[in-house]
């Protein structure tokens, strides 16, 4: 599987909005979250993409996340390149604030 950088996603987890629905675990592409005791649990944070489906499909509004950041792949996309980031990471965008 894909790895980000650690530690820079922007996903949050609040447990106890969490209803236990299982949303989080369908919709994931990264296999970020499992159910347990009848509640999501992140299980890798570092796997999470900020895609936003999680937080788009949550009924109850535990989780949280900058859809559309994906910083870390533009950051590392940038490094192989030999390049700034690809995603216009400049202090007058939005895309990494």
């Amino acid at each position: 599987m894909l790895r980000y950088l650690p530690n820079v996603t922007t996903l949050e987890y609040d447990s106890e909005k969490c209803s236990g629905c299982g949303m989080c675990l369908q919709v994931c592409p990264h296999a970020v979250f499992a159910l347990e005791n009848k509640r999501a649990r992140v299980i890798d944070r570092d796997a999470c993409m900020e895609c936003g489906a999680c937080a788009i499909n949550c009924p109850e509004g535990a989780l949280t996340v900058r859809a559309g950041v994906g910083c870390a792949q533009a950051v590392l996309a940038g490094a192989r390149r030999g390049t700034e980031p690809i995603c216009d990471c400049s202090e007058d965008s939005s895309c990494c604030n």
